[in-house]
């Protein structure tokens, strides 16, 4: 069933239905895709569904929004929130799994003018990840960049967490406001679910889509910031930016053999802005009705999933030199997030970058850097500083 709201009825309804679902301990995401208006809300009132393997993603999976983190873990657990309330922007839908007193409860908040509109969000029963400094941070891509001189990995994604104090008055809502007007080509994303806590983030990167009959990915690698003198159109790249977005791309293409694909559609590498950094980026599209596999979207997710731009090449080789290195568990960041089936056939994911996780008095912020023989240890620090930059200017 489904209800039409105006346009100054809106931004309240949206309030008090995310209060109701946070109330009751449900769960709640909302999200702006890439160049849209308006962000789509998703309440999931009852269980998750929970599951080690990156869900399916075909028109005849189950509608939801998927918050995957990097790799399985103890701490981190892969969920796919169901939607049983989707408020689009002007109409709101309710499932028809619904049981008839979630159902009443929702009608019962959007009549009441005066429901509450407190919003508790949920705190990550993660504990707060080991932060580093400049010494180790440099230390670690040093380590990296001697195992890819020894043939151990020929790259390497290292990453870090950092911590900065929210501000007085803070308001997440207000927050993801910000970035969506920051960064009107991202997916800007608002997740809190009791399992993984709450995450705000605006990422610029695909990691699938399927629509209709077209299946989308993209490579994105390589970074220098976006300057009055250094844009789009005038960025020259150094060949270690070079070398790291062809490794990704790649990746990708050898992930196109295991289908023994070749029809596909193959577009740059051309050079984009995402806030205030630039980067390489291919994009790769493929026609759905001339692959043979009915499950060609979901086996990609599974093969994709962690790309090399966020662990590294050969991935198994890298993903262990992070487990031995890294010093941190990353949970959510560097997995990836989206919304399934809405609208019905389909699906969007992206990676889960640029993002910060929000507690009590804090957020936890991510950054990391693609590393090649060539890194140079200040200069992968520096990045990782830019990339703090893009989501944590909400908290100045």
């Amino acid at each position: 069933m489904s209800t039409t709201f105006s346009a100054p009825e809106r931004p309240a309804a949206l309030r008090r239905l995310m209060a109701l679902a946070l109330r009751h301990g449900g769960s709640v995401a909302l999200w702006r895709l890439p160049n849209a208006e308006a962000p789509t809300l998703l309440l999931s009132l009852q269980p998750l569904l929970l599951s080690g393997l990156p869900p399916a993603i075909e028109a005849t999976a189950p509608a939801g929004f998927a918050f995957y983190p990097f790799q399985d873990g103890d701490t981190a657990e892969a969920m796919l929130l169901p939607a049983d309330v989707v408020f689009d922007g002007q109409q709101l839908t309710l499932s028809p799994t619904l049981s008839p007193e979630a159902v009443a409860a929702a009608h019962r908040v959007l009549a009441e003018p005066d429901a509450p509109t407190d919003l508790a969000w949920h705190v990550s029963p993660q504990p707060v990840p080991i932060t580093a400094d400049r010494a180790a941070y440099e230390a670690l891509v040093a380590t990296g960049v001697a195992a890819i001189q020894a043939g151990q990995v020929q790259k390497v994604v290292s990453s870090r967490a950092a911590r900065r104090p929210l501000p007085a008055g803070f308001d997440t809502l207000q927050a993801f406001e910000e970035l969506c007007r920051q960064h009107p080509r991202a997916f800007v994303s608002l997740v809190s679910a009791p399992l993984a806590g709450t995450w705000l983030g605006a990422t610029p990167e695909v990691l699938v889509e399927v629509d209709g009959a077209e299946f989308r990915t993209m490579a994105l690698a390589g970074t220098q910031p976006l300057t009055a003198d250094v844009t789009a159109h005038t960025a020259i790249w150094r060949q270690k930016d070079i070398e790291e977005q062809a490794l990704v791309s790649r990746y990708i293409v050898n992930c196109f053999k295991h289908f023994r694909l070749r029809d596909y559609d193959e577009t740059g590498p051309r050079t984009v802005a995402a806030g205030n950094l630039l980067h390489l980026r291919t994009d790769f599209r493929i026609d759905l009705r001339r692959v043979a596999s009915p499950t060609f979207g979901t086996d990609m997710l599974r093969l994709l999933h962690p790309t090399s731009a966020v662990g590294g090449m050969p991935r198994q080789a890298a993903l262990d030199f992070l487990q031995r290195h890294e010093g941190y568990d990353r949970t959510y960041y560097s997995g990836f997030l989206g919304p399934i089936n809405l609208p019905a056939g389909a699906s969007r994911l992206f990676v889960n970058l640029r993002c910060m996780q929000l507690r009590p008095t804090e957020a936890v912020l991510y950054a990391g850097t693609g590393l090649t023989a060539e890194s140079d240890p200040a200069r992968e620090w520096e990045e990782t500083e830019l990339k703090l930059r893009t989501v944590g200017s909400v908290l100045d």
